[in-house]
């Protein structure tokens, strides 16, 4: 039976350098500022290369199965749609089977810039210092540690008591 680990004193957990979500912050930052001058050639900020990423995978989505994949309500989504629209990397169609939905698919010209995107990656692969199996792992823990939180979270969401104070009786 493995041991459990001393939980360290209370002062302890507010360390900044302890933190995970500060270091999942942070890393985030340096790798959109990694990214930008990678990016700007291709006429691209970081959200919607992300956007573009998933239409290279699954070209004609709906803007719901977008917004799903990258956990963007269509709030955030729309804009960054409508800005690669006008770019002329993709066009944005009512559903025929249901008029409510809206479709999004790649233009040949978003199609196209798939092949000059693939550098992006490769070069910040190749700044992280790590092997192709030490970011694929690491990707793989980072979807675990997402799915787990988003789990957690919905179930503090559906809790009773999950929108009382700390304090609160």
């Amino acid at each position: 039976m493995p041991r459990r680990q001393p939980q360290p004193p209370d002062a302890d957990w507010l360390a900044l350098d302890r933190q995970l979500c500060f270091a999942l912050y942070a890393s985030s930052l340096a790798m959109t500022k990694l990214y930008k001058p990678l990016l700007d050639p291709l006429g691209l900020t970081y959200p919607q290369y992300l956007v573009m990423l998933v239409l290279w995978q699954h070209d004609g989505l709906g803007v719901g199965e977008i917004g799903e994949r990258l956990a963007l309500d269509s709030g955030t989504l729309t804009p960054l749609l409508k800005r690669l629209e006008q770019a002329g990397l993709l066009t944005r169609l009512r559903d025929a089977a249901d008029e409510r939905r809206v479709r999004v698919a790649l233009s040949a010209e978003g199609r196209a810039l798939r092949a000059r995107a693939v550098a992006a990656p490769r070069s910040v692969a190749a700044a992280s210092g790590c092997t192709l199996g030490e970011l694929s792992e690491l990707t793989a823990q980072l979807q675990g540690l997402r799915r787990r939180l988003a789990d957690a979270q919905a179930a503090l969401s559906a809790s009773p008591t999950s929108h009382r104070s700390p304090t609160a009786a």
